[in-house]
């Protein structure tokens, strides 16, 4: 029986699963693990892309699930776990990427805390700030009403009305939370057995809120640990759009009235409301960043990038340059010669709006420290055996 198994659930995010499938081989090294992708009727040709990628004969431990339609996010998970057979089981967003520590980092949580249920990380956006995702207090209605009604925004480090993102709480410290994001969730196999999977009446957001609250039910206490991880796409995810916003506040609704069924009636009007009001002002956003894009100067467009990286590597990457037009400079080094990457005395790291590292030539532990510590550009990863660039939300390849 394997120690983990990981179980993402992927729908036209071909490239950067791919990306996460590699940060899990050298995440689980020395680890007995298995992989199930389940693939949600992906139309970019995900299925045949990681097959190729990732074949059953170099990679056994990998197996992927294709789906004719898309089923959503839990009942795709609840798929392949009942065809997976680890001790714990991880449920992974495909656009992570986990550091060399994750894995063993969550297995040594767990040796010392026989009660945890479910358990989450530190997760970190594209410039290294912290998610708030992370840690979550159950929206109940008090803590869905301070959140609708900006308390939460007015007065995050209150212990009243900040309940929904634990920001009172210290994000590098080990603490008890109630909600634990579905981005990145471990849970013992035992402890899904008593509470059972997924419930397949979301479809997509929501389904992680219900289950920790299940798993609390239980008797479990729900954690976080800071250890960190990439969330590319957590932030970059259509929320402006109104289909997110209906969608993840339906999904609130029916944890109502699933877990608050005297709240759900007093509560279902002004979340409706709610609905429109949000959807409205991120349209306005998004009009708004429209007409900035089209009152930039002309050639403004292109981004400057700093490439970090092996001088052997220089040449493809000026390839890369070349063929999207790209302006980038470019810095020899690595996690020995240049610890601190983009953060070294003499790189005017402010001029850049995204700074690529070289895979091979720094551990995502100290990708990650260095956008920490900076907070200044966004995080970019460039993979020279594939010939690819990875960004938040555009991939350069040759």
């Amino acid at each position: 029986m394997p120690e983990v198994s990981i179980i993402i659930v992927n729908y036209n995010v071909k490239y950067y699963l791919e990306q996460c499938l590699h940060s899990i081989l050298t995440s689980a090294e020395g680890i007995d693990y298995e992989v199930y992708v389940v693939d949600n009727a992906s139309s970019d040709g995900s299925v045949a892309y990681i097959k190729r990628r990732f074949s059953q004969k170099m990679f056994p431990q990998i197996h992927v699930i294709s789906n004719r339609v898309n089923l959503g996010f839990g009942r795709a998970n609840n798929l392949a776990l009942q065809k997976c057979s680890g001790k714990y089981v991880l449920f992974l967003n495909p656009d992570t990427i986990l550091t060399e520590k994750t894995l063993k980092d969550y297995l040594a949580f767990y040796e010392n805390h026989d009660n945890a249920g479910a358990v989450g990380v530190r997760m970190l956006h594209k410039d290294g700030t912290f998610a708030l995702e992370s840690r979550r207090g159950l929206p109940t209605p008090f803590t869905s009403f301070c959140k609708l009604a900006g308390l939460t925004r007015l007065f995050p480090k209150s212990r009243l009305f900040g309940r929904y993102y634990l920001q009172y709480l210290d994000d590098k410290d080990i603490c008890e939370i109630q909600v634990v994001s579905g981005a990145c969730m471990m849970v013992p196999r035992s402890v899904i057995e008593k509470t059972g999977g997924f419930d397949k009446q979301f479809f997509m957001y929501g389904e992680d809120i219900d289950l920790s609250y299940r798993i609390m039910q239980a008797g479990f206490s729900n954690y976080y640990i800071p250890t960190p991880i990439l969330h590319y796409k957590g932030e970059s995810t259509e929320k402006s759009s109104f289909r997110y916003v209906h969608v993840f506040y339906d999904a609130m609704l029916l944890f109502f009235n699933k877990h608050f069924k005297r709240s759900y009636m007093l509560l279902s009007i002004p979340v409706r409301l709610a609905i429109y009001v949000i959807a409205l002002h991120s349209l306005l956003l998004k009009k708004a960043e429209t007409w900035r894009t089209w009152l930039k100067p002309a050639g403004s467009n292109n981004a400057n990038y700093l490439f970090i990286g092996k001088l052997s590597h220089f040449s493809i990457m000026k390839k890369l340059a070349s063929q999207w037009s790209l302006s980038v400079d470019y810095k020899a080094g690595d996690c020995v010669s240049l610890p601190q990457g983009h953060n070294t005395e003499g790189i005017d790291k402010n001029k850049y709006q995204c700074i690529i590292y070289d895979d091979e030539a720094y551990p995502m532990s100290e990708i990650l420290s260095n956008f920490e510590n900076s907070r200044q550009g966004e995080i970019g990863m460039f993979y020279p055996k594939k010939k690819i660039i990875i960004t938040n939300d555009k991939i350069f390849e040759l």
